[in-house]
């Protein structure tokens, strides 16, 4: 008998634990990291009954525990390619472009994550994936020695390759397989502490951009930082120091709030590690900075709308303070962005009603009993009044392009702040991909619809429409 496929799902989870283990031994910061965030969850969810209500009716409670997210670098448009089929094989989907160049950071980048909610609520691992912008090095010899080092290189061992043309081919793994197929992938992601050019090599790379040397100097792709998601980002921040890390000055993203939107994110200096460089003269010892620790704090979707407002209110924060040398410290960049942040609504009503969030809807016992009665009300507005018809936040699931450029900045070092300008090339990105990135809003106007027209239906409302984001 043939032996049955196992779900995309259990590849992912499987692959998310063989890589915290790898990454908890290559960095043992990252399991102080961890046992840091989950006392800090624990005591939130302690201390507020609420949040952990809402979480277990969203089905949300208990993924947090098993909540990461990685990031890689990719040097080639090949690279990047097989990297998607790679992904595909435990369910996971590119989401978005983001465009880093514009904050000094020669890369592209998107998200690689399941799409579907119940695939999420088991497991919510996503990969922010990056290719390196060789047009964007000025230097054409060095632009040329780049592109040459990145065409030797072999990132994949021949069995996984061989195991995702099986999946491609037979529409699944089996169990075996499966661990075969993980063990595989994981050599991918894995620090090497032997760089494949020369210490002169690496110098000229790591001048042009210090991200440039980290992509171009090494075997792989090295998994750059392994990231625990916190239900109280600001109590992790100040816990850090307590535990021997040192964060950085300031949390990327919005300020604290009582209603969290998008994403918070921090994260510890990178490592200094000791690399082997190679040479004509035989081995030479140094060091190279790349990894480090990151956290984050997860809050509400917003629409295109709140997005835009979103955006319009960090930029004027970000115009106008500076933090670091010669900048604000980072308090004041703390209290302005939360003085500028009033003009976005912190309740979830007004979020709800002003169309600048996703939310999920679902019908209550209350609204089913009345419905059964015949006394539910015709107006949408009178149901969620009367706590017929409930709604909840829907998770933020990706990135911002911003927030995340702050972090490469600050763990690349401050003095790599030149701006490459406008030069988005979302075409080239997808050409390299091989497919099309999915609208990140699209997704979650889908299933806030989705679960409106199972509420409606849950009511005997079909035919009763609420106005709700397009």
């Amino acid at each position: 008998m043939p032996q049955a496929f196992i779900s995309t799902d259990r590849i992912r989870s499987l692959f998310t634990d063989a890589m915290s283990q790898m990454y908890r031994t290559e960095v043992p910061q990252y399991g102080t990291l961890i046992e840091l965030v989950a006392d800090v969850n624990a005591g939130c969810l302690e201390s507020n009954p609420d949040l952990r209500e809402r979480l277990a009716r969203a089905g949300e409670l208990e993924r947090i525990d098993v909540e990461r997210h990685g990031a890689i670098r990719l040097g080639t448009a090949e690279e990047l390619f097989t990297i998607r089929r790679l992904f595909a094989v435990m369910g996971m989907q590119a989401v978005g472009y983001y465009d880093l160049s514009v904050a000094g950071v020669p890369v592209h980048s998107t998200c690689f994550r399941p799409i579907d909610e119940a695939a999420l609520n088991i497991n919510p691992f996503r990969v922010f994936t990056s290719l390196l912008r060789l047009e964007l090095i000025e230097d054409e010899s060095l632009r040329r020695e780049a592109e040459a080092i990145l065409a030797k290189r072999r990132i994949y061992t021949p069995r996984a390759i061989a195991l995702i043309e099986r999946h491609e081919q037979n529409g699944g793994l089996t169990e075996a397989e499966a661990t075969e197929f993980v063990a595989e992938a994981l050599e991918t992601f894995r620090w090497h502490g032997e760089a494949t050019v020369s210490a002169e090599t690496y110098k000229r790379l790591h001048d042009a951009h210090r991200l440039i040397a980290d992509v171009v100097s090494f075997k792989g792709p090295h998994i750059n930082h392994l990231t625990p998601r916190t239900l109280d980002i600001d109590a992790v921040q100040a816990g850090m120091p307590e535990r021997g890390i040192t964060p950085k000055a300031v949390i990327e993203g919005p300020p604290r709030r009582q209603c969290d939107i998008l994403l918070r994110q921090t994260s510890f200096k990178a490592l200094e590690e000791a690399i082997v460089f190679s040479g004509d003269e035989g081995a030479v010892q140094g060091t190279h900075t790349a990894r480090f620790g990151e956290i984050e704090q997860r809050g509400v979707a917003l629409t295109a709308k709140g997005r835009a407002l979103y955006d319009r209110l960090l930029a004027s924060v970000r115009g106008e303070v500076q933090v670091g040398a010669g900048g604000a410290k980072a308090g004041a960049y703390d209290q302005e962005l939360a003085e500028r942040f009033n003009a976005l609504p912190d309740s979830w009503d007004e979020l709800r009603s002003q169309d600048l969030a996703f939310f999920r809807y679902s019908a209550t016992p209350a609204g089913i009993a009345a419905a059964i009665a015949g006394t539910l009300p015709r107006d949408p507005e009178a149901l969620l009044a009367k706590g017929y018809l409930a709604f909840a936040p829907i998770v933020y699931e990706d990135f911002l392009p911003v927030s995340a450029a702050g972090i490469f900045q600050s763990n690349l070092g401050t003095d790599q702040q030149q701006n490459y300008a406008t030069r988005s090339n979302r075409d080239a990105f997808e050409t390299a991909l091989g497919a099309t990135v999915q609208d990140e809003l699209a997704l979650y106007a889908e299933r806030q619809a989705a679960s409106l027209d199972a509420a409606m239906k849950a009511l005997g409302l079909a035919d009763l429409r609420l106005r709700t984001v397009a």
